[in-house]
């Protein structure tokens, strides 16, 4: 039997189930809120926020990282980059003044002003076909965004800057609604503008100077050729990024900054080249491609003790900042241009057999009156020698008396020391398109070979390696690696990574170059082939280059390649020279003739730079500030 109930008891209230339809009800209120809301914004203020809509956008850019300079070994700057601005222009914002605003940006960005004022007047936007936009109530869209300029430099920006918030405008009212005022302070302020995204412009400071060596940029900022393309990873650095919010005249709205990522810049690259010797001999080089009118020229000049590039030039050359198409001119002929090297040679087999023990510098060899039989064909001198001690068939540059000695010391070794002399191979340096050069191996000699080539002919070889070969002597034997890049460091002059001198091989004993320094001396001196290369207070070892071209597989009688290389002082080598010179002029071809001059006049001026002190006589030449 249940329980009663009595009708006056009273139910309990419910408490839970009221909070539930409470909640429910605030559930309501608030959606009903946001639909209205929606309704607002997406029917009733449509167009409004469009507009406001067009006028900001938010936009990830990439921040580039600034190219590391190169800089000499003094620390002047190569080639360096600068950010640039492009600048816009929002021509709604300047309306009926473009006259006088034209006039005050044509000069500035050294634009024509009729172009100018049609850039500045405001135009309706068209699409790919032509045709001008409309909006969805049939206005017509305003070109709110022009391109003036790109790459323009900072502090053009900043006098855009200051001569737009100063521009005079005509028919401005005397009085101004506040709708006025507000268009007027927006002219001034915002209707020119730079884009957020910068720029860089690669600068070489110096034009010319080292062209070879530095190579250049292409618009994407990518290096080609020289040190800009081997060294384009390091110089580069790494790109950075920001998300940012912008109004439609490309101010940004800091405060609503997103990202902000810094970009990580390149690294410098510090060269051994010497800006002050770079120069001089590029000077030199015009004033000798003048006076010969050669197809062209080549010098290098080389620290032998460290194998250091001090300089490297070729005529024809270029501008890094307008490179131009004709690779001809680009061409770095000191280590892509191969030529036999003629009496150059005959230091490797001299210093070979010297080194061998196979001969003596007073040991003599008749030279056959200037003509010699051998394997069927006969072999001449320049003029008619009977017996020469070995000082002297290097004197008097006898191509008998190298194939005698040559004879003597067998080809297998004559091979083994054009080798270890850096003649087929790449010497290493840090430039692209260096190449090997052609020594062919023993068994491919022909039975004229072991004649021929003692005097430079059947070999193929490049500046620098023959710069090098010389070098080696002047360093009592020991090749070295020739190095352009002495360091690599970072914007606040921190190394990062340095590259010290390198060492290949001892080719010949010190006691051997000494010795075949005393024989390379008289080749400067008077009954030498290179009496023109003789310096004033400088003694000098080295020895010319002549070699017939070889033109569709034949050799020219006209067409020629000559040299001189050489070292000084004689007692402490400082510096070793190479001038090459293509094609000089019929009876100037010697290479005493058309190369010594030049390397008389960079030697004596760089000496006076350097200040190295002179070995013919005891005092001392003015230093002017070299390293």
């Amino acid at each position: 039997m249940g329980k009663n109930i009595h009708k006056d008891q009273t139910m309990p209230v419910n408490s839970g189930r009221i909070w539930m339809l409470l909640f429910a009800g605030l559930l309501l209120g608030c959606f009903s809120v946001l639909g209205y809301r929606l309704i607002d914004l997406q029917i009733r203020r449509h167009d409004q926020l469009r507009g406001s809509a067009l006028d900001n956008s938010i936009e990830t850019i990439q921040l580039p990282s600034r190219r590391g300079n190169i800089l000499d070994a003094n620390g002047y700057k190569l080639a360096t980059s600068k950010f640039v601005k492009t600048i816009a222009v929002d021509p709604t914002r300047i309306g009926k003044h473009y006259p006088e605003v034209a006039d005050i940006l044509a000069p500035l960005l050294g634009m024509d002003k009729a172009k100018l004022e049609r850039k500045l007047k405001p135009t309706f936007r068209k699409n790919i076909n032509g045709e001008i936009l409309k909006k969805k109530n049939g206005d017509f869209v305003y070109d709110k965004h022009v391109r003036l300029k790109r790459k323009v430099l900072p502090e053009v920006w900043e006098e855009i800057e200051k001569a737009m918030a100063q521009i005079e405008l005509r028919g401005v009212p005397v009085k101004l609604t506040q709708k006025q005022r507000l268009f007027y302070h927006v002219l001034r302020s915002k209707a020119v503008y730079a884009e957020a995204t910068e720029e860089q412009v690669r600068v070489y400071p110096a034009r010319q100077l080292a062209a070879h060596v530095l190579g250049y940029v292409n618009d994407e900022h990518v290096g080609k050729e020289g040190i800009e393309r081997i060294l384009n990873t390091h110089l580069t650095g790494a790109l950075g990024w920001r998300t940012i919010e912008h109004d439609r005249g490309g101010t940004e709205h800091v405060e609503r900054r997103v990202q902000n990522v810094p970009p990580r810049n390149g690294l410098d690259a510090v060269l051994t080249i010497d800006s002050a010797i770079q120069s001089i001999v590029e000077e030199e080089l015009v004033r000798a491609m003048r006076g010969m009118k050669s197809k062209a020229i080549t010098a290098i000049v080389i620290d032998p003790r460290t194998g250091d590039v001090l300089a490297m030039a070729n005529l024809p050359t270029y501008d890094p900042n307008m490179p131009g198409n004709d690779a001809n001119v680009r061409r770095n002929r000191a280590v892509t241009d191969l030529a036999e090297p003629g009496s150059t040679f005959k230091a490797i087999t001299v210093a070979a057999a010297l080194n061998e023990n196979e001969v003596k510098l007073h040991h003599k060899f008749h030279c056959s009156n200037g003509r010699f039989l051998y394997g069927g064909r006969a072999l001449h001198d320049h003029h008619s020698y009977g017996t020469l001690t070995v000082e002297e068939i290097i004197t008097k540059s006898s191509n008998i008396g190298a194939a005698k000695i040559a004879l003597k010391l067998g080809s297998e070794k004559l091979h083994k020391y054009i080798t270890d002399f850096g003649f087929g191979k790449r010497t290493g340096i840090l430039l692209l398109g260096e190449r090997n050069g052609l020594v062919y191996p023993v068994k491919r000699w022909g039975k004229l070979a072991i004649t021929r080539i003692p005097m430079g002919y059947g070999v193929m070889v490049t500046p620098l390696q023959t710069v090098m070969m010389m070098s080696a002597i002047a360093n009592g034997g020991q090749l070295m690696e020739p190095r352009i890049l002495s360091k690599l460091q970072d914007g606040e002059g921190r190394v990062v990574a340095e590259y010290l001198p390198k060492p290949v091989r001892q080719v010949v004993s010190r006691k051997t170059a000494e010795e075949i320094t005393v024989a390379l001396k008289t080749v400067v001196a008077p009954g030498g082939t290179a009496r023109r290369a003789q310096l004033s207070h400088y003694t000098v070892a080295g020895k010319t280059g002549t070699a017939e071209k070889v033109i569709e597989g034949h050799y020219s009688k006209d067409l020629h390649y000559s040299s001189f290389v050489g070292f000084f002082p004689t007692d402490e080598p400082q510096l070793c020279i190479m001038v090459a010179v293509d094609e000089p002029p019929k009876g100037m071809h010697y290479g005493g003739t058309a190369a010594g001059p030049v390397f008389k006049e960079i030697a004596e001026k760089t000496a006076s730079y350097l200040g190295i002190t002179p070995d013919k006589v005891g005092r001392k030449v003015a230093d002017s500030g070299g390293r």
